[in-house]
């Protein structure tokens, strides 16, 4: 019998775990949810991931790249005549106000590190990168402790389902920001 090529199957099973991880959280996600979501056999997806953490990091990974990307493509936050904190607060405005169920998928997916050792790693990457970012425009330290503040009033507005204040955003990255 003669094997299917299928080069966008990996994938397909990583979009797929995305949407049932989204739907019902990491709790309700398996292999065999992912196969069905899929629509690919059983066999697929512990061929590409022997183990679900590592389809979780995949997905981790995946969805990560959502505000990193941001960050990098808003060129005004590189530009040294413009406000650092109005910048990243109104991003932070735009990221919140935008699909709901990535941005909650996504630190669903950034938490769920604290039990499982395996993600660490991916959701220290995002941190590191947009860091990495920040730091073209202030100094490594401001940078990570920018992200930090992101963070948490990221998790804050998400966890309390309030709205987000981006003057109170703004005043507070102010404060970290040298000079501002």
């Amino acid at each position: 019998m003669t094997r299917r090529h299928d080069p966008e199957r990996r994938q397909r099973i990583i979009d797929a775990a995305i949407r049932v991880v989204g739907r019902g959280g990491i709790a309700g996600l398996s292999h065999r949810s992912a196969a069905a979501e899929a629509d690919v056999p059983l066999g697929s997806t512990t061929y590409h991931f022997k183990t679900l953490d590592e389809l979780l990091v995949a997905a981790l990974r995946q969805t990560n790249e959502g505000f990193a990307k941001a960050v990098a493509a808003r060129r005004t936050l590189m530009d040294p005549r413009t406000d650092l904190a109005a910048e990243l607060a109104a991003l932070i405005g735009e990221w919140l106000a935008g699909e709901r169920t990535g941005v909650e998928l996504e630190y669903e997916l950034y938490l769920a590190a604290l039990r499982r050792p395996a993600l660490r790693p991916v959701a220290a990457e995002w941190c590191e990168e947009v860091t990495e970012l920040l730091s073209r425009r202030t100094d490594p330290v401001t940078a990570r402790a920018l992200v930090a503040l992101m963070d948490g009033i990221c998790l804050q507005v998400l966890l309390t389902g309030g709205p987000y204040d981006e003057e109170y955003a703004r005043e507070m990255m102010a404060r970290i920001v040298p000079g501002a």
